[in-house]
């Protein structure tokens, strides 16, 4: 029996591991893929360059990042088998239950199948990274009977994602806006779905086993599905001058205002200011500000009675609504922005692993005697 006063629900604080792919500065209220801050990375780097530095531990050269690009590029098409089944599934499908599923096929088809190595493994991430962007636009526009869209090979992977799923290049700031999204959730610490997928392969399964396990994982709504809630709710106020009646009614009856708080975070999430930024930028192009002016009202008032700051979904949500993805794909959007993280939390576990198995504080019956069934019988 693990020692009672060890226990800690939802392993709040507990030291799970080590690793040297990200960690939050909560003194600085920071993020840091490998020693460098996010909020540097968001708005100087690339998703490729950023999903480079986590699976390599280091920034790439020119030659090399043009050799990740054209990996990235060259494997962005999915097997017609799996593009079959999106249109055989059930219409009504979770978007993220066919992400799950289609991942899962990709692997069927991976040239280097069970060979766990390292080198193999980074090729299968590549393939991965590469992939789940065509899977998420499949997800949602082969059940809504639009036509799938081929990826392109001279767009970067923020302009190809929003190519495929609306059918129309991005404009103005949008990739840029888009690709400092997919860095900002590229990659959180020992989050529940990157912990989930080192649970996984720690077993010595496979890197698209331990990715679906973290698709499992994030589609739960306490990990993933957040910004879509947020936006439900911007959706739901209608307009900034609804907004303080909103939240102060909402905080009357004791409910949970979507996109405030975080578990880590004390001090403020170093994420959220940068996606406001965004949502400013991004509502100027658009020459329509009404959700991104919702959003601020409803972080002033949420500030002002209960000191709690917005967190990365917050302003996610406004973001993605602006730039024509719809809701229902704001989750796998998530799951494809941090495949870099979860590959690279697979390779560093498979690297140096040993089998995840935690203890347990037992509190059920003990010293129970068994009675034969028909004893049971005639007692009842």
């Amino acid at each position: 029996m693990q020692n009672p006063s060890s226990y800690s629900p939802g392993l709040e604080g507990v030291v799970a591991g080590r690793t040297a792919i990200s960690m939050i500065d909560e003194a600085k209220s920071s993020l840091m893929f490998r020693g460098y801050d996010i909020r540097e990375l968001a708005v100087k780097s690339t998703y490729e360059e950023t999903a480079y530095l986590l699976l390599y531990g280091r920034l790439p050269t020119k030659a090399e990042l043009a050799a990740f690009e054209a990996t990235l590029r060259a494997e962005r098409a999915v097997p017609g088998e799996v593009v079959d089944f999106y249109r055989k599934a059930p219409r009504e499908s979770h978007t993220m239950d066919l992400l799950r599923t289609g991942v899962s096929m990709l692997g069927l088809f991976d040239p280097d199948g069970w060979d766990n190595s390292h080198e193999a493994n980074l090729r299968k991430a590549a393939r991965i990274i590469a992939g789940m962007p065509t899977l998420v636009a499949l997800g949602y526009r082969v059940p809504h009977r639009l036509k799938p869209i081929e990826p392109k090979d001279d767009l970067t992977s923020a302009d190809n994602f929003l190519y495929m799923l609306k059918g129309q290049a991005a404009q103005g700031p949008e990739g840029r806006i888009f690709n400092s999204s997919l860095i900002i959730y590229a990659e959180h610490e020992f989050n529940a779905s990157s912990f989930a997928a080192r649970v996984t392969v720690s077993t010595l399964s496979d890197i698209y086993s331990g990715v679906v396990s973290a698709i499992g994982t994030l589609k739960g709504p306490l990990h993933g599905g957040a910004n879509e809630a947020v936006m439900k709710m911007l959706l739901e106020i209608g307009s900034a001058d609804k907004a303080e009646g909103w939240v102060m009614d909402a905080l009357a009856r004791k409910e949970r205002i979507m996109g405030f708080g975080h578990r880590v975070y004390k001090h403020g999430d170093s994420r959220a200011p940068i996606l406001r930024e965004a949502s400013r930028e991004v509502c100027e192009f658009e020459g329509y500000c009404r959700w991104h002016d919702v959003s601020v009202r409803v972080e002033d008032v949420v500030k002002r009675e209960k000191g709690l700051l917005a967190n990365v979904d917050f302003y996610a949500a406004p973001v993605y609504y602006l730039l024509g993805i719809p809701m229902e794909v704001f989750t796998p959007v998530f799951a494809m922005a941090r495949s870099a993280g979860w590959c690279s939390h697979v390779i560093e576990q498979l690297d140096d692993n040993r089998l995840i198995r935690p203890a347990s504080e037992y509190t059920g019956a003990s010293g129970l005697i068994y009675v034969p069934i028909d004893e049971r019988e005639k007692a009842a």
